[in-house]
């Protein structure tokens, strides 16, 4: 597998094929309103510090990494509960303070590249970006992996869970820890997604009848479905980490 990890100022002509990556993602994942507003601006204006995992064997692409620079104390408990959302409104706020840190968005892998060791390498990529443009540290709203197949479970018992060898029960959170992330906390309210009833039906492929919880195919926690009022509102919780780069 000859992969290289060229940013999309090095190879704006990727950009448009990256857009196909994001069929990785649930529908309604991409109806969070904060990230539809900036994340065109964070490939725009930080193409250098966004990523791609280019194939030269194949001419294919694997991969899509996104970071940006942020603001951040080194105190735990100042990181946002907001978590994604929180970040991106901050960082392209007009009074946005000076960036000392970098913040993943995200990481996405085309399904035929998972599991064969790339999300450890995108990790690496995006700590070596952060230190070549003078980052010493590394924070990422995660997005564990397999909690959408406990979706009753709470964020922070599921944080807690571990496997008999004592490294993370989550795959993703596991692949972070190995190359040294430490847990800071819980952001409960990373991306707030809402949409009518009729989006939430389209977005899942399922029949809401009645205003109540649902468990939905991808989500981290349920749906809150409001029959009444034509609203739905899914809000997801992730992981503060923090690693250690400079």
């Amino acid at each position: 597998m000859a992969i290289c990890f060229p940013t999309m100022a090095e190879r704006p002509d990727l950009r448009a094929r990256a857009r196909d990556l994001t069929r990785m993602w649930p529908r309604f994942m991409h109806h969070d309103p904060v990230c539809n507003t900036f994340f065109g601006r964070v490939r725009d204006e930080f193409a250098h510090l966004q990523f791609l995992a280019w194939d030269d064997e194949l001419d294919e692409l694997a991969a899509e990494g996104n970071v940006v620079p942020a603001a951040w104390d080194g105190q735990p408990e100042t990181l946002p509960s907001g978590g994604l959302d929180a970040v991106l409104d901050a960082s392209f706020a007009e009074d946005a303070p000076m960036p000392n840190v970098l913040c993943a968005l995200q990481i996405v892998i085309s399904s035929g590249y998972q599991g064969r060791g790339l999300s450890l390498r995108m990790i690496e990529r995006m700590a070596e970006l952060g230190r070549l443009h003078g980052f010493a540290s590394l924070i990422a709203p995660v997005r564990p992996s397999l909690k959408h197949r406990y979706p009753l479970a709470d964020i922070e018992r599921y944080v807690g869970w571990r496997r008999p060898d004592g490294t993370h029960l989550d795959p993703w959170l596991r692949t972070h820890e190995r190359f040294g992330g430490e847990i800071l906390k819980v952001a409960p309210r990373s991306m707030v997604i809402p949409g009518t009833v009729a989006e939430w039906e389209g977005w899942t492929e399922m029949v809401f009848p009645e205003t109540g919880t649902y468990v939905v195919p991808g989500a981290l926690v349920p749906v809150e479905i409001d029959v009444e009022r034509d609203y739905g509102l899914y809000v997801e919780p992730n992981v503060w980490m923090l690693h250690r780069v400079g």
